[in-house]
C-alpha cells in the first residue's frame, strides 16, 4: 500500500469511527433520557416573564432531547431568584435534569459581592437564554407624573416596587437614584412581578424599574393601553423599535462615572437576565444536547407561535455566548466594581 493510499485508508477509517461514536453517544443520551423529567426551576412566582417563558420552552423542548423527556416548570421563589440559583449550583444533581431560571443580575450581585451568593456564575453551564431584558421604568398615572422628565424634577419622592438584592428591580431603581438622580424608596419583598403589578394597581407602590418590556407587554399591555401605567424611561443602550419615543435612562447621566454605572449595572446584566443554567458538573455530552434542544426549540414554528400569542420577544442567545458575556462582566473595571458594591448593598 503505497503514502497516498493509506492516508486514505486512515481518515476514512477515522470517519467512520466518529460516526460511530456520535451514533453510539446518540443511543446512550436516548436511553438516559426517556422516560425522565427534565425540571426547569423557576426562580419566580407564576404569572411572570420568567415563568412566561419557561412554560413556552417547556412544551416544546423535550421533543429535541433524545428519548423525547418531559419538561415541567417549578416555581422556587425567595430573594429575588436567588434561593432558585444557589438551588441548582449547590443543591441540584448534575445529571442534566435540571435546568435553572434565575434572574441574571443575581450574577451582577456576585460580581459586586452580596450577600448570600453561594455560586459561582464562571463556573456554572449555561444552555441559552430565549430573549434579552429590554429594562423599563413605570409610573401608576395615580402619581400624575407624565414623562421622565417630570419624575426626575419631581420633589416627591416615589415608591418603587422591588424583590430583592440581586433581583432586576431592585437593582435598576438603585442604579438610576444613583446615576441620574431618580426620586424613589425601594419596597421589597414580592415575589415577583405578577405580584408588583397588582400592588401598583392597588396603589400600594407607584410603579417599579427594571421591568423587561417583553414581561410587560405579555402581562400588563392591558393597563399600558388604559394608560392606568405609563412607560417613563427605557435603560438599554438604544430605543426599543417599540418605544421609540420612551427617553432612554442613560440620557440623563451627566458625567462618564454614572453612564460606567448604568453600562455596566444594567445594560451588560440585561443580556444575561434570562439564560438557562445548569449545575456545574453537568457532564459535557448533556450540556451540548440541552444546548442543541434549546436552539432547535427556539426555532420550531409552533414555539414561535404560542410565543407571539403570548406577546414574547424572541431573540434567543446561545450558551456560549451567555458564558462568554458572564466572563466579560468580570472584567468591569475595579473602580466601577467598587461604585456598583456601594450603590447595590
Amino acid at each position: 500500500m503505497n503514502g497516498k493510499s493509506f492516508k486514505m485508508v486512515f481518515f476514512m477509517t477515522m470517519f467512520l469511527v466518529g460516526i460511530a461514536a456520535r451514533i453510539e453517544a446518540g443511543s446512550a443520551a436516548e436511553d438516559f433520557y426517556r422516560g425522565k423529567v427534565i425540571r426547569i426551576i423557576v426562580g419566580f412566582s407564576a404569572g411572570g416573564g420568567f415563568d412566561t417563558f419557561a412554560r413556552t420552552v417547556a412544551r416544546y423542548m423535550g421533543k429535541y432531547v433524545p428519548g423525547n423527556p418531559t419538561v415541567i416548570v417549578e416555581n422556587m421563589t425567595g430573594a429575588g431568584s436567588l434561593i432558585a440559583a444557589n438551588h441548582i449550583y449547590k443543591v441540584a444533581r448534575p445529571d442534566g435534569l435540571t435546568i435553572g431560571a434565575f434572574n441574571g443580575n443575581q450574577i451582577l450581585a456576585q460580581l459586586a459581592g452580596g450577600q448570600g451568593i453561594e455560586f459561582d456564575a464562571r463556573k456554572m453551564q449555561w444552555i441559552g437564554a430565549p430573549g434579552y431584558n429590554h429594562d423599563l421604568c413605570l409610573l401608576s398615572q395615580k402619581t400624575g407624573i407624565a414623562n421622565a422628565e417630570q419624575w426626575l424634577a419631581s420633589k416627591t419622592v416615589f415608591k418603587l416596587a422591588g424583590s430583592a438584592p440581586g433581583s432586576t428591580t431592585d437593582d435598576v431603581a438603585k442604579v438610576l437614584k444613583e446615576a441620574i438622580g431618580l426620586p424613589m424608596r425601594l419596597i421589597t419583598g414580592y415575589k415577583g412581578t405578577a405580584d408588583m403589578r397588582v400592588a401598583v394597581e392597588s396603589g400600594e407602590v407607584d410603579g417599579l424599574c427594571g421591568f423587561s418590556w417583553v414581561s410587560v407587554r405579555t402581562t400588563w399591555r392591558k393597563a399600558i393601553e388604559t394608560k392606568q401605567v405609563s412607560i417613563m424611561l427605557q435603560s438599554a443602550p438604544k430605543a426599543h423599535p417599540d418605544l421609540p419615543k420612551v427617553p432612554l435612562s442613560i440620557s440623563f447621566a451627566k458625567t462618564a462615572e454614572a453612564r460606567h454605572l448604568i453600562e455596566a449595572g444594567v445594560h451588560q446584566p440585561s443580556a444575561m437576565t434570562y439564560a438557562y443554567s445548569l449545575p456545574p458538573a453537568t457532564p459535557k455530552e448533556r450540556v451540548q444536547i440541552l444546548r442543541q434542544a434549546f436552539l432547535q426549540t427556539v426555532k420550531d414554528p409552533d414555539f414561535l407561535n404560542d410565543a407571539a400569542k403570548a406577546n414574547l420577544e424572541i431573540a434567543p442567545a446561545t450558551g456560549e455566548e451567555i458564558d462568554k458575556a458572564i466572563q466579560n462582566l468580570f472584567k468591569t473595571p475595579p473602580p466601577v466594581v467598587a461604585k456598583l458594591k456601594e450603590v447595590l448593598k
